[in-house]
């Protein structure tokens, strides 16, 4: 078995070596020498390769004849090769001489076709590159014209087009690396002209405003005359400038010009400017935010164009220190502002989104808020009512010119009402040092005219009714003094100051006519009353000036309802309207007259204590022989310095020369009822009391005189009725009369106080007493004095008894 086994193992390893390549037989026959049967396998190799050498052998016998006849015919055609190749080879040099020439042209041809080739690429290269050097040598020209928009779209056409169509060039990557450097140059010029412009439109802002207010002044009145109601501000129908960077190159070249303001050296040039804004060349904001919006960086452009616009704002509102001396200074302040706002509008309508309204509107909102706290700190400082009503003006064309813009505005004339009261006060500081001047430049005398052309004069000024004056023949006086229509017609000029002010600030008639009234009442209570007053309180004023006060102020106070009817009539508001202030110049005069009167009884009771200053009495002096005492000296001064004083108050309203007289005549009684009970005076003889029974005489006659007409019978005498009771009690010496009907009303001394009764009675029983001690010491007393004196004594205790009773 083991024999069979190796047997079919050889044989398998056999066919594998028939079968295999050459190269994968190692294994196999590796695999034979680690066997035990080598011998045995070369045995069955050698057998193998005997038999094929055999099959071998069998068919090379089988194919010898073919084999043979192939050599034969090998052979044959070998010769037949020679020929051939030797035809072939004479073919191939006729042909080679032949063909010498034509492959010279042929090679000619492949040069030429080359040399075609080349310029056909040649050409097709430079139709791309021509237009890129062309464009490039365009941009460059742009750049030197500064005509940068124009450049910025040329590089973004040449970078986006040409460029790749030209291909990898040396030239071309030059070009695309100074594409960027370029536009960064184009950036920061256009960024430079719009510093420029920012720069030169901060300097000319107050011109550009000037013109801005001189067209809404000029619009105003052209407004007021033929179309009511235009806004006036924005030139109508203007083409927005933003409009024209939206047409050709040709349309963005017109307006590549260097930027700023226009020359504003020539007024003619400028007055022929048809709009404020027509004095700026925009072109710099325009061609920046174009530039800036091709170059994606829009919104950084933005937000420095409003930055720096703040800060010029913030510097624009700042006002200057000085601002409030003069109208120039606010005029430039406004000028200033309004300019600014003018720039911006525009702006705002000609540009898409570099400013919006809202941005516009918190400027304003800002700006607003500045120049009424502005105004309002400087106006302060202001006491020229010129100046205030100037300023107002100024402030309400400034308004106007803004509101023609589509700025609200009402917070300017809210402010403007609160600076009608500090002009009412300016006026009225104004007007106390005018009527003072007219008080003080006043001759306190009725006004003499001579012709009817004088006293027209003066009825024209002062609206004098007086019928029975009129019929007077020349020369005649007024009644009133230059003080009268002085005062009437400043009063009138004040109340067009008032009227002036109040124009153009878009109130009702209603509301300035309360106005107008109101300061009037001001001027009327407040101001002219204290100058009345003032006047009449001066030291040196006399009675006589005093006298013409009263009869001025009676003037100017029938003069009120004129003054009614005058301010109605410029308001053309009726003076009976319902709810319409009252003048309160009839209190103001009634007061003033008031306190003239008392000024006149005060003073004509001080002159008349000068006199009784002067009065020396001898109270001891013996009783006269024979007639009466003459009046003492002093009184006789007094009365005839009262007789020449009423003559002067017969101008006077009948009332007030009464009062005067009978305060006058009261004041003399009691000054001379106090010289009598002064407690200075210890002691008073019997002389002393006709003497002043005298001086008393000289008074009642003076009253009965009738120095000032209107007393009805003997009234006047009633001022000296307690002294002529109380001297003729003593001169008579009837005490059983005043004991006995003390108290009733039929008594004859109604009017002897008992105090002054006993007071004097005790001075009159004083020397009396002293007389009966020397006649004690000296001499025996004598009977009658004696009785006399127990009859004093008797008198003096009843009347202590009567006081007594009285208090009890």
């Amino acid at each position: 078995m083991a024999s069979v086994e190796t047997a079919a193992e050889h044989e398998r390893i056999l066919r594998e070596i028939e079968s295999t390549d050459t190269n994968c037989i190692g294994p196999t026959l590796r695999s034979v020498y680690d066997g035990q049967e080598h011998g045995l396998f070369m045995a069955k190799l050698d057998a193998r390769i005997r038999n094929h050498d055999r099959e071998i052998e069998k068919m090379c016998n089988h194919h010898f004849q073919g084999f043979v006849d192939s050599i034969t015919e090998l052979l044959k055609v070998r010769g037949e090769a020679q020929k051939l190749k030797s035809q072939v080879t004479e073919t191939n040099r006729s042909i080679q001489g032949d063909g010498k020439e034509l492959m010279s042209s042929m090679e000619e041809l492949r040069q030429c076709r080359v040399q075609q080739r080349n310029i056909a690429t040649t050409v097709d290269k430079l139709t791309h590159c021509l237009p890129v050097l062309e464009m490039y040598r365009r941009l460059q020209e742009q750049m030197d014209a500064k005509r940068y928009y124009p450049a910025l779209r040329t590089s973004e056409q040449l970078e986006q087009t040409c460029l790749p169509r030209a291909g990898q060039y040396r030239f071309c990557t030059i070009m695309a690396e100074n594409l960027p450097k370029l536009r960064t140059q184009i950036r920061d010029t256009a960024m430079t002209q719009l510093k420029d412009f920012l720069e030169s439109i901060r300097k000319h802002s107050d011109k550009i405003g000037e013109t801005a207010i001189r067209q809404a002044q000029l619009q105003r009145s052209l407004d007021s005359s033929t179309q009511p109601g235009v806004v006036v501000g924005r030139r109508p129908g203007r083409q927005p400038a933003a409009g024209r960077f939206t047409q050709s190159n040709g349309q963005v070249d017109r307006l590549e010009l260097d930027s700023g303001v226009l020359d504003l050296g020539d007024e003619e040039e400028t007055d022929q400017v048809t709009g404020a804004q027509d004095l700026v060349d925009f072109s710099p904001v325009y061609r920046c935010l174009h530039i800036y919006t091709v170059l994606g960086l829009r919104d950084v452009f933005e937000n420095y164009y409003r930055k720096q616009r703040r800060k010029q704002a913030r510097l624009v509102l700042q006002p200057h220190s000085n601002m409030h001396e003069t109208l120039e200074g606010y005029r430039r302040y406004f000028n200033q502002i309004v300019g600014f706002f003018v720039v911006e509008d525009h702006v705002l309508h000609t540009t898409q989104g570099l400013v919006n309204r809202a941005y516009v509107e918190e400027l304003w909102e800002l700006a607003l808020s500045k120049i009424v706290a502005a105004l309002r700190t400087h106006s302060s400082y202001c006491d020229d009512p010129d100046l205030v009503l100037d300023l107002k003006n100024l402030i309400v064309l400034f308004a106007d010119t803004l509101q023609g813009y589509g700025f609200p505005v009402s917070q300017l004339f809210d402010m403007l009402l609160e600076m009608r009261e500090q002009y009412g006060e300016i006026l009225l500081k104004r007007w106390n040092v005018t009527f003072r001047q007219v008080l003080d430049q006043d001759n306190f005398s009725p006004i003499p005219v001579s012709t009817e052309q004088e006293y027209r004069h003066y009825t024209s000024q002062f609206p004098l009714q007086d019928p029975e004056l009129e019929k007077l023949p020349f020369p005649k006086k007024l009644p009133f003094s230059e003080f009268v229509p002085k005062v009437y017609s400043q009063l009138k000029e004040f109340i067009y100051a008032c009227l002036k002010y109040s124009e153009d600030l878009h109130l009702s008639s209603t509301e300035v006519d309360d106005m107008i009234r109101k300061s009037t009442n001001l001027l009327l209570t407040r101001t002219l009353s204290n100058c009345l007053h003032y006047a009449i309180k001066k030291k040196n004023v006399g009675l006589a000036e005093l006298v013409q006060v009263i009869i001025n102020t009676t003037h100017l106070e029938q003069s009120c309802h004129f003054m009614e009817e005058f301010i109605s009539n410029i308001t053309n508001v009726p003076s009976d309207t319902a709810n319409a202030t009252k003048l309160y110049g009839t209190s103001t005069f009634k007061d003033a007259r008031h306190a003239a009167e008392a000024e006149i009884y005060t003073g004509l009771n001080a002159k008349i204590d000068q006199f009784l200053q002067l009065a020396d009495y001898d109270w001891m002096a013996g009783v006269p022989s024979g007639a009466a005492p003459a009046p003492s000296d002093y009184l006789l001064d007094l009365v005839a310095f009262l007789k020449s004083t009423f003559s002067v108050f017969t101008n006077l309203p009948g009332k007030v020369a009464q009062t005067a007289c009978m305060s006058a005549c009261k004041h003399i009684s009691t000054s001379l009822m106090q010289l009598l009970l002064d407690p200075e005076v210890k002691q008073i003889s019997m002389g002393a009391l006709h003497q002043l029974n005298a001086d008393v005489d000289e008074c009642e006659g003076f009253a009965r005189a009738g120095p000032v007409a209107g007393f009805q019978g003997d009234t006047l005498l009633l001022a000296f009725s307690d002294l002529r009771q109380l001297l003729e009690l003593f001169t008579q010496w009837d005490w059983s009369s005043y004991l006995a009907d003390y108290g009733k009303a039929s008594c004859k001394y109604l009017r002897v106080n008992p105090h002054a009764a006993l007071a004097v009675l005790e001075k009159l029983s004083k020397p009396m007493r002293e007389s009966s001690r020397k006649n004690v010491v000296f001499a025996q007393f004598r009977k009658t004095e004696r009785d006399r004196q127990k009859l004093i004594d008797t008198v003096i205790k009843q009347l202590r008894n009567l006081i007594a009773q009285h208090q009890a």
